[in-house]
């Protein structure tokens, strides 16, 4: 029989080299998970098959990891270090054979029990054969798939023709402590372990792969068959005066407008295009946090991803990147833009489905829609949407859109049973695709819609945009948000009807906004934005090289140990590297005398590196803010630098999405300039380094907030030097002033004269309680009157010159 088995071994084997190419994730599974090949070690898997213990032993030889077609010594017992749960069904008949999973797990435990040794490694492995999730109604398509348990002939079909699309996941070690330290029946506990492992698997697949899919019609006759769907149906005849039948066909009109088409197929097809094309547009794409998702998936969460919108870019790249960590694509609401031939297709058939900007009026497609939605949440899809609605124009996270926020929280309150977490993600680039067209569009220009053209033109412009970043944040459990802060939410359940309790527009917010937070809080320095922060306080936008390798040096460490948030991710080589690095990618003019090279931004760039600057703005927001205080003053306190960042965080914190103030965080950084050499610490008293070295470098630093705390002086000195103004007066008067002030000091910031970022600080200003409207218009507070005072001792007084003489001048 040991003769035989190793025979059939050997075959399988030498078919597995021939056929089976595996992605094995994590890529280094001995590092992750801290594995010792030393230690007694098996591998628990959900199938009892040669052909997965073939591709197993090849990744595990690959990986420095124990052979699992070997046996495992065990105290005075041999076992075999591959245990599958479940044994291929016969090829004739239905009795299947059970494995001897139940004997493994009893002779493990019992040994854990009674020899004391605590370091046998149990390894959970998922081996899928092709991710496709298979068929509601099984068809031939299905016959390949692993969504089958195939016999061992119907397997070498499977291997022959998914093989090359094999996918092997290890898993965190079982910790058996945990069993063997319960108070239960001793011949039970192997059972249990078995349990576990089922419940596993079934999660790791579903992760993979995603529920099974429906067919095109059977899913819309189950959508239209719902109450919902049926009562608008209902009020559509009614109120247009049409029959049912034709309001009917107007919802099924809806539902092919909307709905996905997902095809794994066009999957594959695009991951080969999508590698291909990040290989031929980045340097590489770096993604950080993904172990929270697989935390979550391990726990049978349901994902909804929220990051935020840079460039078109973003749908592929994050979609690519989620496949690649093994993780089936989300569904995607897509804008109705995109809804283009022929890209509209192959993005319906990638997961995308698509939405009208506006609800408004359309009582129909508004159910069809919520319905859609809340059947992807109720099956089990992982879904992605922008929150902010559409793509930032000026490098800043723009205001979230709440509406399929607030949705998804109605299809929660269809008594959906799984769990769903919010994961926001971070997305970065060294250069958007589009930030041309942005900066038009900023000009006044009007935004041109998506053609087959402009695909084109994309395609023909492809060339070296530097390295991309994806940062996961802190993901948000929407069941735990909902149970802190709205503990009577399950009252609102209700299986069929959509509900709108009045808790709920106050929760999306407050949620939305959070995610928001996260976002930022995982944002990613590289060469560019780090560089744009640098150049861009400058005159000229220019400076020496030796000093802008210092200031780059200083911004590097001042994130690397006093970071804003502990999700921030700074580059990893030095100064010079980075600076190599974006020399590379043409933005800058290097320009050498006999005093050496001078590094400046290319006169096209100059504006649009404001972009990129305002990706990472609020990470420097008050380290700018102390040192600017502490290059003005030259001397202060611990004390008064605390005070100060207290007063305009508030401010700061509602602009760029900031968490709350961290008390040690204005510490952090005050120690972080000692230990660089810039200030000297006396208990209380702060002094400046007498150098100009200390200087510019904190002026510098300083300078990057100037622009922020400029528009805070313009519509803060109009409201302290009037009588009372009206609140749309305020906005134009400070339009106004911006574009002149813009003028005379030559600051070409987009955002600068951006209207709604003025009405959105009016507004903050107004809920910090710094202004109240009376019968005579908007009026200032004592404490605005302070900041005001606070302005003055910061900004540089040629530009309070500029604001006051105008501000007086018009509210004479």
């Amino acid at each position: 029989m040991r003769i035989l088995n190793y025979g059939l071994n050997l075959i399988s084997g030498g078919i597995s080299r021939l056929f089976v190419k595996s992605k094995v994730l994590p890529e280094k599974p001995l590092e992750q998970f801290e594995l010792n090949p030393k230690n007694p070690t098996f591998y628990i898997v959900r199938l009892n098959s040669r052909f997965d213990l073939a591709a197993l032993a090849r990744v595990c030889k690959r990986n420095g990891l124990p052979d699992p077609t070997e046996q495992q010594v065990l105290g005075d017992q041999a076992l075999d270090r591959f245990i599958g749960i479940k044994n291929p069904p016969p090829l004739f008949g239905n009795k299947e054979k059970p494995t001897n999973a139940l004997d493994q797990g009893k002779q493990i435990i019992e040994h854990l029990l009674y020899s004391g040794q605590k370091n046998v490694q149990v390894v959970p492995v998922t081996i899928l054969w092709g991710r496709a999730p298979g068929k509601e109604k099984p068809g031939l398509s299905t016959l390949l798939s692993h969504s089958l348990t195939p016999s061992w002939f119907r397997k070498i079909f499977v291997v022959l023709f998914s093989g090359r699309d094999n996918f092997i996941r290890f898993s965190q070690p079982l910790d058996l402590s945990l069993l063997v330290n319960e108070k239960a029946d001793v011949n039970e506990l192997p059972h249990k372990l078995l349990r576990v492992a089922r419940v596993h698997f079934k999660r790791q697949k579903l992760a993979a792969t995603g529920p099974k899919i429906p067919s095109r019609d059977q899913l819309f006759s189950s959508l239209l068959a719902s109450p919902t769907i049926k009562k608008a149906i209902q009020t559509e005849a009614s109120e247009k005066n049409i029959s049912q039948a034709q309001a009917r066909q107007n919802a099924l009109k809806l539902l092919d407008e909307i709905a996905a088409n997902y095809s794994d197929a066009t999957i594959r097809v695009a991951d080969r295009i999508l590698t291909w094309l990040w290989n031929k547009l980045y340097n590489g794409i770096d993604i950080k946090y993904t172990e929270q998702i697989h935390d979550l998936t391990n726990k049978g969460h349901e994902i909804i991803y929220m990051p935020c919108h840079r460039s078109h870019m973003d749908y592929l790249l994050l979609t690519y990147s989620i496949y690649h960590q093994g993780l089936v694509p989300p569904h995607i609401a897509a804008g109705i833009n995109l809804n283009f031939f022929p890209a509209g297709g192959i993005f319906r058939r990638s997961g995308a489905f698509f939405i009208r900007r506006s609800f408004a009026g359309n009582k129909l497609y508004s159910a069809v829609f919520k319905e859609y939605l809340s059947q992807l949440f109720i099956k089990g899809y992982s879904v992605k949407f922008y929150t902010e609605g559409g793509r930032s124009r000026t490098g800043r996270l723009l205001p979230p859109k709440t509406g399929m926020l607030a949705m998804t929280m109605q299809a929660m309150l269809r008594g959906i049973d799984r769990p769903i977490s919010i994961v926001p993600v971070y997305i970065g680039y060294e250069h958007v695709m589009e930030i041309n067209t942005y900066l038009k569009e900023l000009a006044g220009n009007d935004k041109k819609g998506e053609s087959i053209l402009g695909i084109f033109k994309a395609i023909k412009n492809l060339k070296n945009y530097g390295r991309g970043y994806l940062n996961f944040g802190d993901p948000i459990s929407i069941n735990q948000y909902l149970n802190d802060n709205q503990p009577d939410w399950r009252e609102s359940i209700h299986a069929t009807d959509v509900q709108k309790p009045q808790w709920l527009g106050p929760q999306v917010a407050n949620l939305a906004d959070q995610v928001m937070v996260k976002i930022n809080n995982a944002a990613a320095l590289n060469s560019v934005n780090l560089l744009a922060m640098i150049l861009l306080v400058n005159d000229k936008q220019a400076l020496s090289k030796p000093k802008l390798l210092a200031q780059l040096e200083f911004y590097l460490r001042l994130q690397r140990e006093a970071s804003y948030s502990s999700k921030i991710t700074a580059p990893d080589e030095t100064p010079e590297q980075l600076l190599e690095h974006a020399l590379k990618l043409n933005k800058f003019d290097v320009i050498s005398d006999e005093f050496g090279e001078i590094i400046a931004i290319s006169d096209k760039e100059k504006t649009l590196f404001n972009y990129y600057r305002n990706n990472i703005l609020h990470i420097f927001a008050v380290p700018s803010l102390v040192a600017l205080h502490l290059f003005k003053q030259h001397q202060s306190t611990v004390t008064q630098c605390h005070q100060l960042v207290k007063s305009f965080y508030p401010l700061f914190a509602k602009e760029w999405y900031l968490q709350e103030l961290d008390e040690s965080y204005v510490t952090r950084i005050l120690t972080n300039f000692s230990d660089q050499g810039l200030i000297a610490l006396d208990g209380d008293n702060i002094k400046v380094t007498q150098n100009n070295d200390s200087f510019a470098k904190l002026e510098m630093l300083g300078r990057a907030l100037s622009f922020t705390l400029q528009r805070y002086a313009i519509v803060i000195g109009f409201i302290q030097t009037s009588q009372g103004i009206e609140k749309a007066e305020l906005e134009r008067e400070s339009y106004v002033l911006a574009q002149r002030l813009g003028t005379l000091h030559g600051i070409k910031t987009p955002e600068f004269f951006d209207k709604k970022v003025l009405s959105s600080f009016i507004s903050n200003l107004r809920e910090q309680k710094l202004i109240s409207e009376s019968d005579s218009g908007l009026q200032g507070s004592p404490a605005l009157c302070e900041t005001y005072k606070q302005l003055q001792t910061l900004l540089p007084a040629r530009i309070w010159q500029s604001i006051t003489d105008i501000v007086h001048a018009q509210c004479k």
